[in-house]
């Protein structure tokens, strides 16, 4: 197998930084060489380049800050398919090398950290943050850089497509995760179906990329489908009192609020709503799933709701059962959350292509990403579509005594 060729001098990294630091956080949140440094895991023989007895696979991952629950859970789904895979023999007798960076939930550290994988430790690719603000920081590194990477739960459109009116593709970014607007469609559709909503509310943080376009397509689908909104109100991360918000809200009597969002807010938003009285279903999407909404909201808050999300512990497919079997085994007998098996997947995701690729080219790898077809994966069979995303099912959740109850699949 190949080298990685050619990385662009290190100017025009910096140049790049300059121009990424002021991106906004779209799904949520790596680390310089000041200011850490880098851990690995997965059997690595040796600090050797991927020319070498290893391969080496960055993981630009959120370790601290506000988001480190969804980073630090991906984290540890990747170490599994890693040892997974070097435990069968590697890729072409290879073993990897996962190289894990904290970029403490920021933009910029996320540049850095992208920074420091492609130039200091010569990745040949790299997982990506874990939320779309922080992905997004890095994808012109990557492109420039020729190093793909791939985002689980990076759910904006632009990390894959420009927001330019050309719609230009992003060549080495790709995702394991659905996107935003999917995410809403699946809501909005849940609620008028399954929960016959008519007349429903809309909590979202107006600050956060992710909460607008799940609001957008919601809105879009829930309208379609013969319902109507009656009540907007937003918020803004790290908010802790949305009372007067929900006041409003509960005064224009909705029979469903959608609230997509963060579980640091969504956690406090769904206690405080119920202390007002509010009994009416509540919803979000991927960014609820954390151990930490249930401590915030309580378990019996958080009863009658739902969420939209990648996978479910509890359904009965046998390859999800033999991955929570494994992960329990890993780690303490803890069942894995939707964010350990997008982890997971990315890395046979990228481990698959530079197999079929039998190279650690850039363009080699990025070529075989993009060409994935019918791969089967624990949070799906999908194959890749022309903007990069996945196609493949969604899950819905419902919290019962605060634990997440598998509900129904969606298809594309």
């Amino acid at each position: 197998m190949k080298e990685n060729k050619k990385l662009k001098k290190f100017g025009s990294l910096l140049v790049a930084t300059s121009l990424l630091t002021g991106v906004l956080a779209g799904c949520g949140a790596g680390d310089s060489s000041s200011s850490g440094g880098s851990s690995s895991s997965g059997g690595s023989s040796g600090g050797g380049s991927s020319n070498g007895d290893t391969i080496k696979i960055g993981a630009n991952l959120e370790l601290s800050g506000n988001v480190a629950s969804y980073g630090s859970s991906i984290g540890l789904g990747a170490e599994l398919a890693v040892k997974e895979i070097n435990d069968k023999g590697g890729i072409d007798g290879k073993k990897i090398e996962l190289i894990k960076v904290d970029n403490k939930s920021e933009n910029s550290e996320a540049t850095a950290a992208a920074i420091k994988l492609i130039t200091q430790d010569k990745v040949v690719a790299m997982l990506a943050p874990a939320t779309s603000g922080n992905t997004v920081a890095t994808v012109q590194i990557a492109n420039d850089n020729k190093v793909p990477i791939v985002t689980g739960s990076g759910t904006a459109p632009n990390i894959t497509v420009n927001d330019d009116k050309k719609g230009t593709i992003n060549e080495y970014a790709f995702r394991t995760c659905f996107i935003d607007p999917f995410q809403g469609i699946v809501a909005a559709n849940f609620a008028s179906s399954k929960l016959e909503a008519k007349n429903v509310a809309i909590f979202a943080d107006n600050a956060s990329d992710y909460a607008k376009g799940l609001a957008k397509s919601f809105k879009e689908t829930i309208t379609k489908n013969g319902g109507k909104v009656i009540k907007e109100e937003a918020y803004v991360a790290k908010d802790t009192d949305f009372r007067t918000q929900l006041t409003n809200i509960k005064g224009a009597n909705p029979d469903f609020i959608f609230i997509p969002g963060y579980y640091e807010e969504v956690g406090l938003i769904v206690k405080q709503a119920r202390d007002l009285g509010i009994d009416v279903p509540l919803m979000g999407a991927d960014g609820w799933d954390s151990p930490t909404l249930v401590e915030l909201a309580g378990k019996e808050a958080l009863n009658n709701t739902y969420i939209t999300n990648h996978y479910s512990a509890g359904d009965p497919d046998p390859k999800i059962q033999d991955f929570v079997k494994a992960f329990k085994a890993a780690n303490k007998d803890k069942a894995p959350d939707a964010f350990n098996a997008l982890g997971y997947d990315s890395i046979y995701y990228i481990a698959d292509a530079i197999e079929r690729a039998g190279s650690t080219d850039g363009e080699a790898i990025k070529n075989a990403l993009a060409k994935t077809k019918d791969l089967s994966l624990v949070t799906g069979t999908f194959s890749v579509d022309k903007q990069h995303n996945p196609i493949k099912t969604a899950t819905v959740l419902e919290f019962q005594d605060g634990k997440q109850v598998f509900n129904s699949k969606v298809n594309p």
